[in-house]
């Protein structure tokens, strides 16, 4: 999950994206497209584990699902972090000292996430992680038993069914914080950071500085889909036989006759 960050200045009085500033400023691209469905994939997965995860139930094979969802939509996030174009990177925006030390001054001037949108990003990625590979091997005894349990020692699964719940109260309370910093930037300093990540364009003031954007080549692309969809039919246990093969009975030696 990402967390469109403002590029603005926090000294400034007014947001790029004010009306009172429409006329000084032009719309650069930010977001390539695979960047923004990972995001809404990500949003309507993890949307519906919370959800079906509460229902419970029926509703479980669903939440498994999801949770299977939510791995390989990670694994594609990671390949377009290393591969993928600048602003997507993870090395363009990782919150640096020096970067920490510009946004607080006020003199930080990126595209994309701020240093402390970077923060969330990296924490929720990797919460996602963990969350979802702990599911793999977690088992309610009730209604779900996640694709691997059964081929783990029950006391290791029962261990990581309970790293999943509090993972799980951990997301919850940062997706929380995701929601209102977007509420805050909204009102507060009218600054829109729910529109980029829809459209992919963001309004930057005319003497902002946008680093030059290479094209990323088509192969990245499919390297980071086929990644994404390995892991998701990994994680699925398809590959995996529910339970191991049982060994046939030997067969007694038929007994001699007695003479």
């Amino acid at each position: 999950m990402n967390l469109p960050s403002a590029s603005w200045s926090a000294g400034r009085a007014r947001s790029p994206d004010s009306p009172a500033s429409a006329g000084r400023l032009r719309r650069v691209r930010l977001w390539d497209l695979p960047l923004r469905l990972f995001h809404w994939g990500l949003v309507a997965a993890v949307t519906t584990a919370v959800i079906t995860g509460q229902i419970g139930g029926e509703w479980m094979k669903v939440h498994g699902w999801a949770g299977i969802a939510v791995v390989g939509l990670v694994a594609f996030r990671i390949v377009w972090g290393l591969l993928g174009p600048q602003p997507a990177r993870f090395a363009s925006f990782a919150p640096t000292p020096k970067r920490l030390l510009a946004y607080l001054r006020g003199r930080w001037q990126g595209l994309g996430h701020n240093p402390l949108g970077a923060f969330s990003v990296f924490a929720l990625l990797g919460l996602l992680a963990v969350q979802a590979v702990t599911g793999l091997f977690a088992n309610d005894d009730i209604a779900f038993t996640g694709p691997f349990a059964l081929h783990v020692d029950e006391a290791l699964s029962g261990r990581l069914t309970g790293w999943h719940h509090l993972v799980a109260d951990a997301l919850l309370w940062l997706i929380g914080l995701h929601v209102v910093a977007i509420v805050f930037y909204a009102v507060a300093k009218r600054h829109n950071l729910v529109g980029p990540m829809v459209t992919g364009w963001k309004h930057v003031p005319h003497d902002h500085p946008v680093p030059p954007q290479r094209p990323v080549a088509r192969w990245v692309l499919v390297l980071a889909v086929l990644v994404g969809l390995a892991a998701g039919v990994l994680a699925s246990g398809v590959w995996w036989p529910d339970e191991p093969p049982a060994e046939s009975p030997k067969t007694a030696p038929a007994p001699s006759p007695a003479w």
